[in-house]
Parts: C-alpha cells; sequence; structure tokens
C-alpha cells in the first residue's frame, strides 16, 4: 500500500503532498505517523530552506483527521490519544527551523484546518475554504486552533470561526489575512514554489533567525494554552454534550446540547 504522505525534492525547497488515494486525503492514525517522520527528518536538514505543504487533488487539501463518522470507529480514550498525536505533530511543524508554505488546494476541515494554522504561511486556490466545525458537534479544536487562530486573525474573528464552524471562503480568508495570496486553482503551486524559491534563495541563519526569534516571542502563552487545551479536551470527550453532538449527526437531527 502506497504511504499516504508523498516527499519531493526541488534544490532547497521540499514539497510534502497528502495523498491518501481516496481524493479526501484524510489525516488518518498512518498519515500522522508518516508526516511526523518527515518533518523530523527535515528537523536537521540544514540544505532545506522553504517547505512547501499541499494536498493532491482537487477539492480537499485534507477532511482532516475526526467526524461523526470517524470518531465512532475509535474509542474516547483512542480519540483523545488520536488528538494528542496530531498535535504533538503540528507543534514539530512550527517549530521546523524552515519557512513552511500550505498551499490550500483545496476545503480544509477542522484538524487539516489547524494543520494549516501551523504552518508559517498560507496560500489558496480560488475555490478552497476553511472550516473548524467541532463547535456543531458539541467540541471544540483540540489540535491548536484556539491557540493559533486568534494570533492569525485576532480574537474576535477567530471566536466567530471556531463558535459558529460555519466555512471560509478564499476571498474571505485573504480579507482576513488567513491567506496571504488567493490564485486560480492551476497556478497555485505554481505560486508557492516560487515563493519557496524566492525564500531559500535568502540567507539561511537570517531566515532561520527570524522564524526562531518570532516562536520564543510566543512560546510563553502557547504552552500555557496547549496545556489547557489537553485538560479541557479529555474532559470534553466523556461530556454528555459530546455524545449528544454525535447522536443527532448519526440521527439526522437537531442538536440538543445542555452544557454537560
Amino acid at each position: 500500500m502506497a504511504e499516504p504522505v508523498r516527499l519531493e525534492r526541488t534544490e532547497r525547497v521540499v514539497t510534502i503532498t497528502l495523498d491518501d488515494g481516496s481524493g479526501e486525503n484524510r489525516l488518518s492514525p498512518e498519515a500522522l505517523r508518516v508526516l511526523a517522520r518527515v518533518v523530523e527528518g527535515l528537523r536537521d536538514d540544514e540544505g532545506t530552506q522553504a517547505v512547501v505543504l499541499t494536498g493532491a487533488g482537487h477539492q480537499f487539501f485534507s477532511t482532516g483527521i475526526l467526524n461523526p463518522a470517524i470518531r465512532a470507529t475509535f474509542t474516547k480514550e483512542q480519540i483523545v490519544g488520536l488528538v494528542r498525536q496530531a498535535n504533538r505533530l503540528y507543534d514539530a511543524v512550527e517549530t521546523l527551523p524552515q519557512i513552511v508554505i500550505c498551499a490550500l488546494n483545496g476545503e480544509a476541515r477542522a484538524g487539516a484546518a489547524e494543520l494549516a494554522l501551523a504552518c508559517d504561511i498560507r496560500m489558496a486556490a480560488d475555490h478552497a475554504a476553511f472550516r473548524l466545525p467541532e463547535a456543531l458537534w458539541g467540541g471544540f479544536p483540540g489540535a491548536g486552533g484556539p491557540v493559533r487562530l486568534p494570533r492569525i486573525v485576532g480574537r474576535a474573528r477567530a471566536l466567530d470561526l471556531i463558535c459558529t464552524g460555519r466555512p471560509v471562503d478564499a476571498a474571505e480568508m485573504e480579507r482576513i489575512g488567513l491567506a496571504t495570496a488567493v490564485h486560480p486553482e492551476a497556478r497555485l503551486l505554481e505560486e508557492a514554489h516560487a515563493l519557496a524559491r524566492r525564500i531559500a534563495a535568502s540567507g539561511p541563519l537570517a531566515i532561520r533567525g527570524a522564524k526562531r526569534i518570532m516562536n520564543v516571542h510566543d512560546a510563553a502563552g502557547f504552552v500555557a494554552a496547549r496545556a489547557l487545551s489537553d485538560a479541557l479536551r479529555h474532559a470534553l470527550e466523556w461530556s454528555a454534550d459530546v455524545d449528544e453532538g454525535m447522536a443527532a449527526h448519526r440521527e439526522g437531527r437537531a442538536t440538543h446540547f445542555q452544557g454537560r
């Protein structure tokens, strides 16, 4: 079976493509493990200065890690473990010494949207969309969304997107700063690679130093927020609201959350 992540190198740029063969590019436990191995290999790679992360196909960057149908195949303990596995990976992506450009070639949902937030720069195809739908299922994004999104779009917009679970199209992504640029689908990777080459042509000490300084600036608040996220996630997984959200989705009815 082909691995769900492809890796290509061109001079000082590495391209990582999520490709599970289904067209959804789901971040399965195996995909998370393979991606973690790739990221670990990049940590000490002094010859690579920029990374482009994208998805195969045209419809989805990735449909994420969990949705109500997928959740039903895991125990609650497994779900908590999977979210923490994703957190470790996304933290590793964020702290890579290279500049990581996320090329959103389609819809990014839930955990995939949180992976995009862990990247340094996001560019979007004109049909792309971003969505954190967890609140509609009785949960909250557990893989860094409430920590990283406010730093990018501001607190009020982050609360809007997280608490309504509404989709954000490419035009709005660019308007609110979630994406630095929007391009026609056929040109997205070309533009992402062009930016990666421009970055890679700069001095390695300069670009790595700038990123390291920014990460250190954000680290103290991030560590505390992530610890709280892990603690709340564990309690949330055993809440009546999460069970209600899953049941309502399964039965095709409106949710009746009770806040407990």
